[in-house]
């Protein structure tokens, strides 16, 4: 059993002298394996810095990283190969849904478990299964240019999801959605959360999402404060 996501001590300056800037001060944050936490906090704060930390994306400063059963970061990178680990280990869900244009639908999906060695029909019938768990299976054969942009969101979700990775990390995933969608896919990464054991990060300002978190970290100015939230269910 791996822990999910582990963050202690974390910090991230930018620049050095008397130009430096901390965007992360001091972080620490847990995150249960099959559990969703929202990250919440204004622009600035260093929500994207944190996330693009996690995401092996940049550098921290200093401070330590595990993600499931794996110290990724401690006073510097452990993972040998941080192409493989955000393949692997990491599903990005992000504001933009990045469909790669001359794919269609279901190609968009199951192209990443087929680079990571999934056969092709399985990694299409995994492709489906979450299309039509966010109920875009019915494009499946359309290509992104055709959808509409909660549409396009949704298939973005489901290729964040579809290598089964053990940590999630979802920006503004519903900023786009109306009320009923956006519910849809908080119910979906709920429900991967549970049965695959991944560990989600929310970063949100999307007040209707925001009471589905039974906890909640706050950033402000580099440092995360824990609260708990309302964590109240769907329907």
């Amino acid at each position: 059993m791996g822990h999910g996501i582990r963050i202690e001590g974390l910090r991230k300056r930018y620049g050095s002298g008397d130009t430096a800037v901390d965007a992360l001060k001091n972080v620490d944050m847990t995150v249960a394996p099959g559990e969703v936490v929202g990250l919440i906090g204004p622009s600035g704060s260093g929500k994207s810095t944190l996330l693009k930390c996690l995401g092996a994306v940049i550098d921290p400063t200093a401070g330590r990283m595990v993600l499931g059963d794996e110290v990724i970061f401690d006073e510097g990178w452990k993972a040998r190969d941080l192409r493989a680990l955000r393949r692997d280990k990491i599903g990005f869900v992000f504001q933009a849904p990045y469909l790669i244009p001359f794919l269609d639908v279901a190609d968009n999906v199951a192209l990443l478990p087929m680079l990571a060695g999934v056969p092709n029909a399985e990694a299409r019938a995994r492709a489906l299964e979450l299309l039509t768990a966010l109920d875009v299976q019915h494009r499946a054969n359309a290509m992104p240019v055709q959808l509409s942009g909660g549409e396009q969101q949704r298939v973005a979700i489901a290729r964040g999801l579809v290598n089964r990775p053990p940590v999630i990390l979802a920006d503004e995933p519903t900023a786009p959605l109306d009320l009923e969608r956006a519910m849809a896919v908080i119910r979906v990464l709920n429900d991967m959360a549970r049965q695959l054991q991944t560990a989600v990060i929310v970063v949100t300002h999307d007040e209707k999402i925001i009471p589905t978190f039974k906890r909640i970290y706050h950033i402000r100015d580099g440092v995360t404060v824990e609260e708990p939230g309302e964590g109240r269910a769907f329907d």
